[in-house]
């Protein structure tokens, strides 16, 4: 599945280095705003309809352990796979093409530097 993954971002023209080192994390932080009603970051988070996102980038799937995470996210989980740059770059853009089935009602974000921007703000939570 995630050569599938790596494909779709070769088709979708999104970039495969690490995003999050050529994002603006102030910038992220507006973007992030899309991501409030469902997920927090910082010292006080708690989850909320989706996880906290503390020390996403680099962890395995459904690493928080008190959250009820889908099933289609814990088959994923089971095959191993991690939260890394590319990974996340992919899910930001159609979580459903990363996690058919998943819990994620979020469409996507459509811009590259929204996505860098997103992951800047996000590795400061690690």
């Amino acid at each position: 599945m995630i050569k599938t993954v790596l494909q779709t971002i070769a088709v979708l023209g999104v970039m495969t280095a690490p995003a999050f080192a050529e994002g603006d994390a102030k910038k992220g932080e507006k973007v992030f705003n899309k991501c409030k009603a469902c997920h927090a970051v910082g010292d006080d988070a708690k989850n909320k309809v989706g996880p906290v996102l503390n020390g996403v980038i680099g962890a395995e799937f459904g690493h928080v352990e008190d959250f009820k995470y889908s099933k289609a996210l814990l088959e994923k989980k089971e095959e191993g796979l991690v939260w890394d740059e590319e990974t996340l770059t992919a899910y930001l853009t159609k979580p459903k093409e990363v996690i058919p089935g998943g819990s994620m009602s979020f469409a996507g974000l459509r811009k590259e530097a929204d996505i860098e921007n997103v992951l800047a703000f996000l590795a400061q939570y690690e």
